[in-house]
């Protein structure tokens, strides 16, 4: 993984992860154990999920960077599926609150997309071609006036 590609993660994991921390702490206190049980689920889900997506989409860039757009598209539309059907899933369960990681999945999402918006906005990517290796110049296709 290129060192721009692990920087974006990693600055999107952080953040997201103390927000589960957080979480944790405050489902802990407001509903006991299987509060705190539930937000960590939520909290990892998230991370799984998004960070999975993240990678996907790197890589996708990478190699057809012409679909970059439409694949982040589908990838969010289908990782925001995958979450509330994850939130469906275990509804009625009684091993864990199931609000208490419903609030999580919200929380950590909500942050990770903030994160990732931030990281990309403070990351320095070339949008322009530099000059080639060998030191030629690039052909310049538009009109010379």
């Amino acid at each position: 993984m290129p060192s721009n590609d692990a920087r974006t993660l990693i600055h999107t994991v952080v953040p997201t992860a103390a927000a589960g921390v957080v979480a944790v702490a405050v489902s802990w206190g407001v509903v006991g154990g299987k509060g705190a049980i539930g937000a960590a689920i939520g909290a990892l889900v998230v991370i799984l999920f998004m960070g999975m997506g993240l990678v996907v989409l790197q890589r996708t860039a990478r190699s057809l960077p012409h679909l970059f757009q439409a694949m982040g598209l589908m990838l969010y539309t289908a990782q925001l599926l995958l979450l509330f059907i994850f939130m469906a899933a275990f509804k009625d369960t009684t091993a864990f609150h199931s609000r208490a990681m419903a609030f999580t999945l919200l929380a950590t999402t909500l942050v990770w997309v903030a994160a990732q918006a931030r990281a990309y906005m403070k990351a320095k990517i070339l949008y322009v071609e530099p000059e080639g290796a060998k030191g030629q110049k690039a052909e310049n296709a538009g009109s010379p006036t």
